[in-house]
């Protein structure tokens, strides 16, 4: 809504205007909190308070901000423009470090809080604690509230920031666009939604359930939270639960990717008690997947699903995994050409077996390097590696991303689109990956019978692969690379526009055309030719 007062003022008074405001805000922008430069940035005065939302169209709630950040403001309140600026400061400065996304984590840090262990005693039903760290030296007491239903014991606390954490094992997600929607949601005044869930962990008060609530109040500059403390927790009954919201009760929408890290540590904790349990000291795996499966009956159908997630979560959080780099973890960035959700249904689908539970102890010839586990991960990281390597490092420009990649080209505003980065766009395409992904197992699954192994499908990975299949897979993938139609621009508005099926991009492999009869290849792919590779062609 246009300003009245604003259009009244004359140049020299909305100069006079800039100037105080420009002033009281020590020469920095209202939104994004940096710099302004009155001779060398444009700038513009707007109600800090929305008119439609009842502000004042006057001084006291007008604000300077540079002109490129009051056209993107996140929203027309100012002040939640704001913090939804210092949020993505946050979020930008962990994505340049390589992280998956910011988290509560990050926020505490950039508020200075997570700095403390928390001091407490217990004497019968209550709970005595103090922030003496702070200069808040006085004995507050709480009373334990035991539930009715599992017998939990907690208390609720007011806790400054400083001795709040994140608890990343049983809630590793990462904020998602929905935080916009609390800040502003909290910024009214209503409270019914700020209660978050808290255990003691070596004495660190970890935020496990009700991150985003916490997080909303934080940017809105809240120093202390109101909090439910679980006291000695079932820690395996709080991680399962966090996970059942993100799956089976649908309350909260987890990605795949934190789904596996949660299975990951639910498989963990399984291990735990069942050596627990069986009285074997804490470096003890000399018990098999399939005990594991046997012991916890009620349960076992779950056991294999963690186990199975504990693999896929290893090889893609692994620290030599290069082709990590180029996968979408939250499912909504325009940078990166893999989504975690085709990188899921693809490679991890084709290379890791859901029905493998192995019978052997856990740690089977682990000092001789031969663990069957260790050698699939370590293998299927480095065939990533490979994949990674040939086609997307210093090949594929995250700055460049891809959105809109097909129209660009046809609209002739592709200039700045390489061949290379072009290739590696289109290859990464979920039904491609799919179908291409079936020759690369074909070559190995080749290697193996060809030099007289018989082995099953589901254990390829665990055997130790040679030298020359190695050479074989990379021989494969830059073949693949060099097809013709990667680049092809004319295919843009052709095979390449919209999503196609699996079947569409299986029957362009297996006849060189489409389903309607357009010629794609020059010839069927043969991954047996395609095992052969010129190295001065590079």
């Amino acid at each position: 809504m246009a300003s009245k007062y604003l259009s009244s003022l004359s140049k020299e008074d909305y100069e006079s205007l800039t100037q105080k405001l420009w002033d009281i805000q020590n020469h920095r922008c209202f939104i994004c909190e940096e710099e302004i430069d009155l001779k060398l940035n444009s700038t513009n005065i707007d109600h800090i308070k929305p008119l439609a939302n009842k502000g004042k169209d006057s001084e006291e709630n007008f604000a300077l901000t540079h002109e490129s950040c009051n056209k993107s403001k996140q929203d027309a309140n100012l002040k939640i423009a704001k913090v939804l600026a210092r949020l993505k400061k946050i979020q930008d400065d962990v994505s340049l470090k390589g992280s998956h996304g910011a988290s509560l984590k990050d926020v505490l840090k950039f508020y200075d809080g997570s700095k403390f262990d928390f001091k407490w005693t217990q004497e019968d039903n209550i709970v005595k604690y103090s922030f003496s760290q702070i200069g808040d030296n006085k004995i507050y007491q709480a009373p334990i509230f035991t539930d009715n239903l599992s017998g939990e014991k907690s208390i609720f606390l007011e806790i400054p920031i400083e001795y709040l954490y994140h608890d990343e094992i049983i809630n590793p997600r990462g904020i998602n666009s929905s935080i916009s929607k609390l800040v502003k949601e909290f910024d009214k005044g209503n409270p019914q939604l700020h209660l978050s869930l808290v255990r003691i962990h070596d004495n660190k008060l970890k935020v496990f359930d009700g991150q985003h609530k916490a997080v909303a109040q934080i940017l809105l500059n809240t120093k202390k939270l109101v909090v439910r403390v679980f006291l000695n927790p079932d820690i395996d009954r709080l991680t399962e639960t966090n996970t059942n919201a993100g799956s089976n009760l649908r309350q909260i929408a987890f990605d795949k990717s934190i789904m596996r890290q949660l299975n990951y540590t639910l498989y963990s904790e399984r291990v735990k008690k069942y050596r627990e349990e069986h009285n074997l000291k804490e470096d003890d795996y000399t018990f098999s997947e399939q005990q594991l499966v046997d012991y916890f009956k009620g349960d076992g159908a779950n056991i294999k699903k963690y186990i199975t997630d504990a693999i896929k979560h290893s090889v893609t959080n692994s620290k030599e995994n290069k082709l990590k780099d180029y996968i979408d973890f939250e499912g909504k960035a325009k940078d990166l050409p893999i989504s975690y959700s085709a990188f899921d249904k693809t490679i991890l689908s084709t290379f890791i077996s859901t029905k493998l539970i192995l019978k052997t102890p856990i740690d089977y010839k682990t000092d001789e390097g031969l663990n069957p586990r260790e050698i699939e991960i370590d293998q299927i990281v480095k065939l990533l590696n490979i994949l990674a390597d040939i086609v997307y490092v210093n090949k594929f420009q995250p700055e460049i991303g891809v959105y809109r990649i097909e129209n660009k080209i046809i609209d002739k505003k592709d200039s700045d689109i390489s061949d290379e980065h072009l290739i590696a766009y289109r290859m990464s395409k979920e039904e491609i990956m799919h179908n291409w992904l079936q020759y690369l197992q074909m070559v190995i699954k080749a290697y193996m019978s060809n030099t007289g192994k018989i082995i099953n499908d589901d254990e390829i990975f665990q055997q130790p692969f040679d030298e020359q299949l190695w050479k074989n897979i990379r021989n494969f993938v830059k073949n693949l690379r060099d097809l013709p139609l990667w680049k092809d621009r004319g295919m843009a508005s052709t095979v390449f526009s919209g999503k196609n099926t699996y079947d569409y991009w299986k029957a362009i492999f297996q006849t060189a055309k489409t389903p309607d009869n357009a010629v794609v290849l020059t010839k069927p792919l043969n991954y047996m030719e395609m095992i052969k590779y010129d190295d001065t062609r590079e």
